[in-house]
């Protein structure tokens, strides 16, 4: 069956906040411009999974009268917590010793996935053509070679890869330009940084996986607008991460732990980590008699300005976390990913009224280099480097970095790529995990189940390996398998027979929440995430 195609002046692929920011400004700039976004979740927000603090600067540029629309930004932050952790108590950082990046005030808390439901809405109003449960799976060129579109992802495709009775090919969207907005680790925009060769002369991303669970607490527990960090326990002094829990809403809690996948140990779980995080004296009393609402994962890139790879291409753009705009000291980049939607926005436009198409977007770089997004990431580009020294060090050294010379020091730092960090098992320490009590702490299959994740087990495995052997001759002989432990969702199995050999790899396809965990720390890069079909993974509410 040949593939059907549609022709559009913009097509955007990914319903996150940048991609819907660009939609929303191409239609307010020029109401006539044919717009279409795709998204791959069933429903637009349903795989968005941020903390989320909010900084409202780039929605007063969008919509300035967003609460009167009643945009879903309800709960000002009304205090600031930031507590270093030690394993039976901790202490609170004054206030007065903070960088100004870990102050919110100003700031709100609310739920990523409500505010891209809503965004879409205003996208609709506008006349934007939205289709959720489309994944943008194949990228197609003109014959010059600039990007024409995408191919979204064949239907009914059985497990063997042949077409079952329900098969129907995917359909090609055309346009002008296209802007690729699917967030960190995006399964084009990886293949567009290669063809186009846009990481030339920057430093490797670098990221931190999050995962957060929301909870319903007891009324008298409950304080809103809190915001609280910590840093320390569970995690070791030499391995970036920490936590966040953010009070708002009708007695709600969003409570999650982050931790760079630069990590060494094979044997650290960073989803055991959060569970043991919960149990600290200091938390575990707020979520007594409470009940955890929903669970997710995902990956955040975090090496800052001088990991961004070039931004455009001939056909299109890189927007958001797909750049890898995300603020690491700020714990923030869904105002930066909503900005840069709104520059590549109105490059297009420019593009588009000059009878262009197809070229260089060449005014987009230079209107991020001019804006407020390049500054913030300018003055966080040494967080990531001076954190990965270790928690102490860094600490200091990225506290001068921002007191003394205001982010503007006459020096930037350099990062490695996380899946060069890991070390030997044989020269490593296992790390005893305690079991979870199913009352504050879960396991990883009861988690998945609040994630909502589906998938249709008769398709090809969207987890593809480039060498079906290296999980056993390389992964387990040296680093005891570590797909294992990094997977949040329990994806990954070694399983053997009765007598405890022959060890081979299971992946359960079904349970992966799109975290892109393993694509980035596989230790070898055999692991390749691809889109499943359209509508399918997680379905989080109010994430």
């Amino acid at each position: 069956m040949e593939r059907e195609s549609m022709e559009f002046d913009v097509l955007i692929v990914g319903g996150g906040p940048a991609g819907l920011a660009a939609a929303i400004r191409l239609k307010q700039l020029n109401a006539e411009t044919n717009v279409c976004l795709i998204e791959k979740g069933g429903e637009i927000g349903a795989h968005i999974l941020s903390g989320a603090i909010m900084d409202p600067r780039a929605m007063n540029e969008l919509f300035p009268d967003w609460k009167e629309r009643n945009a879903p930004l309800e709960t000002l932050v009304t205090e600031d917590r930031f507590v270093m952790l030690s394993e039976t108590g901790g202490t609170q950082v004054s206030n007065a010793l903070l960088p100004n990046c870990f102050v919110n005030h100003g700031n709100y808390i609310i739920s990523l996935g409500n505010l891209c439901r809503w965004l879409g809405q205003q996208a609709e109003a506008l006349g934007v053509e939205i289709y959720p449960g489309f994944a943008g799976a194949e990228l197609l060129y003109n014959d010059d070679g600039s990007v024409k579109g995408v191919a979204t992802g064949d239907m009914g495709v059985g497990h063997d890869g042949k077409p079952t009775p329900a098969y129907q090919p995917g359909m090609e969207l055309l346009a002008k330009y296209t802007l690729f907005a699917e967030g960190c680790r995006g399964h084009l925009g990886k293949q567009l940084e290669e063809k186009f060769n846009l990481r030339k002369g920057v430093d490797p991303q670098v990221y931190a996986i999050g995962i957060k669970e929301l909870w319903e607490i007891k009324p008298e527990q409950h304080v809103k607008g809190l915001v609280m960090h910590t840093a320390g326990w569970p995690l070791a002094s030499d391995t970036y991460g920490g936590s966040f829990c953010y009070h708002y809403g009708d007695n709600l809690v969003a409570i999650g732990y982050v931790v760079g996948l630069s990590y060494s140990n094979p044997y650290l779980s960073p989803f055991e980590e959060f569970q043991r995080y919960k149990t600290h004296p200091k938390v575990r009393p707020m979520l007594e008699g409470g009940k955890r609402i929903s669970y997710g994962a995902r990956a955040i890139a975090a090496g800052g300005l001088q990991a961004m790879p070039k931004l455009v291409f001939p056909g299109g753009a890189l927007l958001g976390d797909d750049a890898g705009m995300f603020i690491g000291s700020r714990i923030k980049g869904s105002h930066t990913a909503i900005k840069s939607g709104m520059l590549a926005a109105e490059a297009v436009i420019e593009a588009l009224g000059s009878g262009r198409s197809s070229d260089e977007l060449v005014s987009y770089p230079q209107k991020f280099r001019d804006s407020w997004i390049f500054e913030e990431l300018h003055k966080a580009r040494n967080f990531k480097p001076w954190m990965s020294k270790g928690l102490y060090l860094g600490s200091l050294m990225f506290g001068m970095d921002q007191v003394l010379f205001r982010g503007k020091a006459p020096w930037t730092l350099h990062l490695s790529a996380d899946h060069l960090k890991l070390k030997k098992a044989a020269n490593c320490t296992p790390i005893n995990y305690p079991k979870p009590d199913g009352v504050i702490s879960f396991d990883r299959l009861s988690s998945v189940f609040l994630s909502n994740t589906n998938h249709e087990e008769n398709q090809p495995c969207h987890l593809t390996l480039k060498d079906p052997d290296v999980p056993i001759k390389v992964n387990l002989a040296l680093y005891d398998a570590p797909e294992q432990r990094y997977c949040p969702a329990g994806v990954y199995e070694i399983l053997r027979d009765d007598a405890g050999n022959n060890p081979r790899l299971q992946i359960n396809a079904q349970n992966c929440v799109h975290c892109k965990t393993c694509d980035i720390k596989d230790p070898t890069q055999n692991i390749n995430w691809v889109v499943p079909q359209g509508g399918e993974g997680p379905v989080y509410p109010g994430m």
